[in-house]
């Protein structure tokens, strides 16, 4: 069974989708809090190809929503999203940052990330960040193609 803890990226994302689609349901009244779990189970065979064995591999795989956090799970994809943005404008600022970073210099690296991220914080919106860290609006497009790149090699597609 494969948790948050130890899902890869595109597993990871889909489960974020999954309790964001669950979550809005349960706010919207279309799903009731004691049908959640048969919703999980369901989506997840849909979304994973294979059943949940037991709730605490499922619905109840970490504390959230025992906790009463609703509401956020879509930004951890959301800051997946902006990383893959800051990737591809990182490597294009710094073209040997592997070499670098191999070579045990992060310099560059931290240089570029202080000078067009850091060092405004809360002063600009997120969108304004990225847009201004980039020079292009957000867009999903580098984290689909970083994983399409990554997981094309690992499965053969």
């Amino acid at each position: 069974m494969t948790g948050l803890s130890e899902a890869d990226e595109v597993q990871y994302n889909l489960h974020v989708l999954l309790r964001f689609d669950l979550e809005r349901a349960l706010m919207s009244g279309d799903l009731l809090v004691g049908d959640l779990e048969a919703a999980w189970n369901d989506r997840f065979k849909a979304d994973f190809g294979y059943a949940v064995d037991r709730p605490s591999n499922g619905v109840l795989q970490d504390v959230h929503w025992s906790e009463g956090l609703f509401g956020y799970f879509p930004t951890y994809t959301l800051g997946n999203v902006y990383a893959g943005c800051l990737h591809v404008a990182l490597r294009k600022a710094v073209p040997d940052l592997d070499d670098q970073l191999a070579a045990g210099d992060t310099s560059a690296a931290t240089t570029w990330l202080r000078e067009n991220l850091q060092q405004y914080g809360g002063l600009r919106t997120p969108v304004e960040t990225i847009r201004h860290a980039t020079g292009t609006a957000p867009s999903e497009a580098p984290l689909l193609d970083y994983l399409e790149e990554k997981f094309s090699g690992i499965y053969g597609l």
